[in-house]
């Protein structure tokens, strides 16, 4: 949808520089489907494309270079996933930031492309149905066995909001899945009776420490 924004500032895409749109066709054709995964707590988990340009150059300036109206795209990316699926989807919500990295960064990314999900499909969107109750380590140098280990026991969820629902749980970049898997677990603990995932980005390379060999690994 165009807006006065974008009259004023027509949007530039962050792989190539063409003007009309944050990710423009020509780029778009150039991602590649994500494999499908599985995870620990989860129903069901969908992934809409590999962690490479341009749709890792889109996450990357959403995360870091406060270019938030790319959400609105990516967003998309996120229904596009979800279009043959039968997800008895009750609230969606977003993996949470620490209060101090969110008055950082100032916005959670996993929080605006849930909320355009939502809209787009008439879904609450509750954002604090999850909460991150302990700052963790960033995750970025970590192999798998000490990403599940920094994030056990990370996040709570309210039973008043989530008992006997099903929760959507929205994140941009799947890696090695322990922190998605952690969130959905406080779910569980909280009486939610189904959890689906969806991120718009999966990264699968060899990790050497991992446990598991070709898991997923943390990217930025």
């Amino acid at each position: 949808m165009t807006t006065a924004l974008d009259l004023l500032f027509p949007p530039l895409c962050v792989n190539c520089d063409r003007v009309g749109s944050f990710l423009c066709p020509h780029c778009l054709a150039k991602m590649t489907p994500a494999p499908s995964r599985t995870l620990p707590e989860f129903d069901e988990v969908r992934v809409c494309a590999n962690y490479a340009a341009p749709v890792s150059t889109a996450i990357h300036a959403l995360k870091y270079q406060g270019q938030t109206r790319i959400a609105e795209t990516l967003g998309l990316l996120l229904c596009q996933a979800l279009e043959n699926t039968q997800w008895p989807v009750e609230m969606v919500s977003a993996v949470p930031l620490h209060p101090n990295r969110l008055r950082e960064r100032g916005y959670n990314q996993a929080a605006l492309l849930a909320h355009y999900l939502a809209q787009t499909h008439h879904w609450p969107f509750v954002p604090d149905a999850v909460q991150r109750v302990r700052e963790t380590a960033s995750q970025v140098h970590l192999n798998a066995r000490e990403r599940q280990d920094n994030v056990a026991e990370a996040f709570s969820a309210d039973p008043g909001r989530v008992s006997g629902k099903s929760v959507l749980l929205v994140d941009d970049v799947l890696t090695t899945g322990a922190t998605l898997s952690a969130c959905a677990a406080a779910l569980r603990a909280a009486g939610a009776v189904r959890v689906y995932g969806v991120t718009v980005a999966g990264a699968m390379v060899q990790d050497q420490q991992a446990s598991v060999p070709g898991t997923l690994v943390e990217v930025v």
